[in-house]
């Protein structure tokens, strides 16, 4: 019984070695890391997509490997499901989430923000033949939003502005905009609720800005910053540290003409 009793513990305690083993640490700060992990959506243009050779390329990753380059800090960019992007950033799956991600008052509730280093507004983008060309024009019409994006969390936290008015009272919700766009310029929707930088970058590649509409929306303007799980102040100080340095030194200034075409540093 007593050899039982031992084999059983023994079992057990390799077990949970084996376990904590397995298990992601997330209570060493990214800023002690060789390498760090960035989360994105390597979809949403211009701030992280994959290009037609496959490389993930955009503004936040150029901005992200010119701040990590300042402490000579690897950086690994990791496309992740978007509509889960908390999770793998607290489960340690990832250790920030960058690209173009919205400061909320509900994410703020889970992830620690760095310091705002864009400004970005929702806008409301519909095909010119369809005659939509306010949101009041929206009623009854059917929308589309990206899941868990900050645009999607704004259309739910105010109603009375599109969401009381659109079919169903509620948008068709997908995995990226590329997929919405495209159902938008097939007429499966009859409007897409979009960030501006995306909207406007991907109807200028694309050759299609005499095709549709860009509609402001009433919806206030949104900050991105970086998250970093909630206890890593330590991480977000070095990211901020480096926004500092690479808006001083004109390298963010530099970055944002090679993107937008103009300089997006924050006042």
């Amino acid at each position: 019984m007593k050899k039982l009793l031992l084999t059983g513990i023994a079992a057990a305690s390799v077990f949970l070695l084996g376990a904590c083993g397995s298990s992601n640490d997330t209570t060493t700060s990214a800023a002690d890391k060789e390498e760090v992990i960035v989360g994105l959506d390597d979809t949403f243009v211009p701030m992280g997509f994959k290009d037609d050779q496959g490389n993930i390329v955009g503004f936040d990753v150029d901005l992200a490997t010119a701040i990590l380059d300042l402490t000579g800090t690897k950086v690994k960019f990791q496309p992740i499901d978007w509509s889960m992007k908390e999770t793998e950033l607290s489960n340690g799956t990832i250790d920030m989430i960058w690209n173009g991600y919205t400061k909320t008052a509900a994410r703020e509730e889970k992830v620690l923000f760095t310091d705002t280093y864009m400004e970005n507004k929702q806008v409301l983008v519909t095909a010119k033949a369809s005659g939509i060309t306010s949101f009041d024009d929206m009623e009854g019409k059917v929308l589309g939003a990206q899941e868990g994006s900050s645009g999607y969390e704004t259309f739910n936290n105010q109603p009375e502005v599109l969401k009381d008015l659109v079919d169903g009272n509620d948008a068709t919700l997908y995995a990226s905009f590329n997929e919405a766009f495209i159902d938008l310029e097939n007429g499966r929707i009859d409007g897409l609720l979009i960030d501006r930088v995306y909207a406007e970058y991907y109807l200028t590649q694309t050759g299609k800005t005499d095709d549709f509409n860009e509609i402001e929306s009433p919806f206030e303007a949104e900050d991105f910053a970086v998250g970093v799980r909630k206890d890593d102040q330590a991480m977000a100080d070095k990211i901020n540290d480096g926004l500092k340095e690479l808006q001083d030194n004109g390298t963010f200034a530099e970055i944002s003409e090679k993107w937008f075409g103009e300089d997006v540093t924050p006042n």
